[in-house]
């Protein structure tokens, strides 16, 4: 599987594109439920907007995870002296830990100043993983 994502034209761009999906997917939903949390959308219960932002969002990191996975396994060498690959599977680990933080503290039925700390928190160390992922190329 590995030779045939090295040797065929299109099937590396294709998994590249299927990052970006995965990636649109968690971002996408992660900014709908922070808008949530910072009070737009009122009308909408938070724990249901979570439950459908989370589980979209864990789909996408799913896809993301599993397609990075792929991408690495094709040049592991090139990657790990790669320095923005370095600090990208770093934000990775704080991005969990700052989700294991939110869960665990119960934010989403807080919704007080820290949740929303810890969702811009959450924004930004992600938006920071997309971009040492553009860095990575280069």
């Amino acid at each position: 599987m590995l030779e045939a994502l090295r040797s065929h034209a299109w099937a590396y761009p294709a998994l590249e594109a299927v990052h970006i999906v995965g990636i649109a997917l968690l971002l996408g939903n992660l900014a709908a439920l922070e808008m949530r949390v910072f009070g737009r959308a009122a009308v909408l219960p938070v724990a249901a907007m979570a439950r459908l932002s989370l589980s979209i969002a864990f789909s996408g990191f799913a896809l993301a995870a599993a397609s990075g996975s792929l991408m690495f396994a094709t040049q592991p060498a090139e990657l790990l002296s790669n320095q923005a690959f370095l600090v990208k599977m770093g934000l990775l680990v704080a991005a969990g830990f700052n989700a294991g933080w939110f869960h665990l503290r119960g934010s989403l039925r807080k919704l007080d100043a820290m949740a929303r700390v810890q969702m811009l928190l959450s924004t930004a160390i992600w938006l920071a993983v997309v971009f040492c992922g553009r860095w990575i190329a280069y």
